[in-house]
């Protein structure tokens, strides 16, 4: 038997090789838990990537208020108690009224206008109109009315032919084929489908202005295929509109300058196709002339 002395000197020993086999156990289950912890993190973060990947690829977001986004063509739905919304359609445009078609050189019409309609001709119209008397058209569609200032100094030949088509009722009836929103309206496509692509029975050349600030807004302009294809078609700029217009491409030849409220009215009725997304249709287009002095 030892000594009381080395007896309490094994008993602390053992204490010490218990304590330290204790904090070695301690620190395998923190290594263990802190395993467990990562493993748990790495493994949350996959799933929330392959949620959002889903949404990705269905092409919808969710947004904070828990409203969900869609990319463009697409049904929105809201959050609860809004409508659901769609991208609008373009309208069915109706027909132009039928016309007749001139099989021999044009006269000039009568100032007060035809009694028929004509929507075809033989060939370009001679000089009708004075270069140095004033010209106004009243445009009236089913959206309401507009006056257009002709200009026959700077565009005479774009001038003459907006007269004698508007005198022979060329534009009654005829819809607003192209709306695009903050750009132009255009229209003057007397024979329908396939909108833009009327066959008038001739074309002419082009009187270009001498640079892009001649677009003003609520200019009015030819529309065209590109040099010399200039024929029915026309086109008013809308506010901010201009800026987006090659001065080398387009004849100016007036502006609005009565009804821009009507203008503004139509050029919001268009879709991101370049669609009215309703029917604008001018009824009548109704030349003044003013002679000179």
């Amino acid at each position: 038997m030892g000594t009381s002395a080395e007896k309490h000197a094994r008993q602390k020993q053992g204490r010490t090789a218990r304590v330290h086999q204790a904090r070695k156990h301690l620190t395998r289950q923190q290594r263990k838990q802190r395993v467990i912890t990562v493993v748990g993190i790495v493994l949350a973060a996959a799933l929330l990537l392959g949620v959002a990947a889903l949404l990705v690829q269905d092409g919808g977001s969710t947004s904070a208020d828990g409203s969900t986004t869609t990319t463009p063509g697409e049904t929105t739905t809201t959050s609860p108690g809004e409508t659901t919304t769609t991208v609008a359609e373009g309208a069915t445009l109706p027909a132009p009224p039928d016309g007749m078609t001139l099989t021999q050189p044009t006269p000039c019409p009568p100032a007060e206008g035809s009694q028929k309609r004509v929507q075809q001709f033989a060939g370009p119209p001679p000089t009708c109109i004075d270069p140095a008397a004033t010209y106004t058209a009243e445009v009236t569609t089913n959206k309401g009315s507009f006056t257009l200032q002709l200009d026959p100094v700077a565009a005479p030949v774009a001038t003459n032919n907006f007269v004698v088509l508007s005198r022979y009722r060329f534009y009654d009836g005829v819809p607003f084929h192209r709306i695009v929103p903050g750009f132009v309206i255009q229209g003057g496509d007397g024979d329908g489908e396939p909108w833009g692509n009327n066959e008038l029975g001739y074309s002419f050349g082009d009187e270009l202005p001498s640079g892009p600030e001649a677009y003003t807004d609520y200019s009015l302009a030819m529309a065209n295929a590109g040099p010399a294809t200039n024929g029915s078609q026309f086109f008013v700029v809308l506010p901010g509109g201009g800026q987006q217009l090659n001065p080398a491409n387009y004849t100016r030849f007036g502006e609005v300058i009565a009804g821009r409220e009507v203008i503004d009215v139509i050029g919001s009725l268009g879709n991101a196709s370049q669609e009215p997304t309703e029917p604008v249709v001018i009824e009548s287009v109704r030349i003044t002339q003013t002679p000179a002095g």
